[in-house]
């Protein structure tokens, strides 16, 4: 037969004593009175120690006399079962607070990839490009959803909008989906396949790009056109004409243009040095003259 709980408080007590001490109610329960803060402690034995614990209930009058009762009676049910209420509640803040941690949207996620990959990125298009896309194409179908839920349902809607209107880049937005994906895997932010790859799974799902629809290139001048055409191009005074006559003469790319400097160029010897990092696809330096 359970033991009688001699309870000994009364709210009028409490509500005047000022008196630093601690103050039993019966059953484990006390009132801690410091200063002028009140707070209820149960004290008890760890069945798994064999230490004397005190927990904490909260301040009165916040917590009353009756939860306060209530609360301790739910704690002495637990010793019963010899469970440990302070190791107990312990536990469950450290599993709600890694759940917490591990609760991040997909925006959270690409931000955190953008910022640890992008030093590494040369090319200043590709450091827009990435954060751009994925504000215009992804954010709004599921930026704001935890990184965990996101499925290959989601990633197909926000694909399926871009995939036959612009397949290149559709393509390199699904591309940085599977990389946030992979990112937010290997940080445990989420488990499982990734919905984004291409290779046996959205293959079978969206057409290949270059399938969409048949690429157009811009045609090409003939070589007979071409004297006519420089001579026109000088003709005009504008920085782009120039910039487009240089492009011809040195048989570079647009991009290594645009970009070019002062410093790249010694015009004694007509030679102009392109550094390894805007060259592509081989990567080493590049010299035209």
């Amino acid at each position: 037969m359970p033991r009688k709980i001699y309870q000994q408080l009364k709210d009028v007590w409490i509500r005047k004593a000022q008196k630093p001490g601690h103050f039993a109610d019966g059953g484990g329960l006390y009132l801690q009175i410091a200063g002028n803060a009140k707070t209820w402690i149960f004290r008890y034995v760890s069945p798994e120690t064999k230490r004397r614990r005190d927990m904490g209930l909260g301040p009165y009058p916040d917590v009353g006399l009756k939860t306060a009762r209530e609360e301790a009676q739910k704690l002495r049910n637990k010793l019963r079962e010899r469970i440990d209420p302070l190791q107990e509640r312990n536990r469950e803040r450290k599993k709600q607070e890694l759940e917490r941690a591990k609760s991040r949207n997909f925006r959270q996620c690409a931000e955190a990839f953008i910022a640890a990959h992008a030093p590494g990125w040369k090319n200043p298009k590709h450091q827009r490009q990435w954060p751009s896309t994925l504000e215009a194409y992804v954010y709004p179908v599921f930026g704001d959803l935890p990184v965990n839920e996101i499925d290959t349902g989601l990633v197909t809607k926000a694909l399926e909008r871009i995939w036959n209107s612009k397949p290149e880049t559709a393509s390199r937005v699904r591309g940085r989906i599977e990389s946030v994906l992979d990112w937010a895997t290997a940080r445990a932010y989420r488990q499982g396949e990734n919905p984004a790859r291409w290779r046996g799974h959205l293959e079978n799902l969206l057409l290949e790009k270059t399938k969409v629809r048949r690429v157009e290139h811009h045609p090409a001048l003939a070589y007979s056109e071409l004297p006519s055409f420089i001579s026109d191009l000088r003709s005009r005074h504008s920085l782009s004409a120039r910039a487009l006559e240089f492009l011809i003469l040195t048989a570079t790319r647009t991009g290594e243009v645009l970009s070019a400097k002062w410093a790249e160029i010694d015009l004694e010897a007509q030679l102009w040095t392109i550094p390894a990092e805007r060259i592509k696809p081989t990567g080493a330096p590049y010299t035209a003259q």
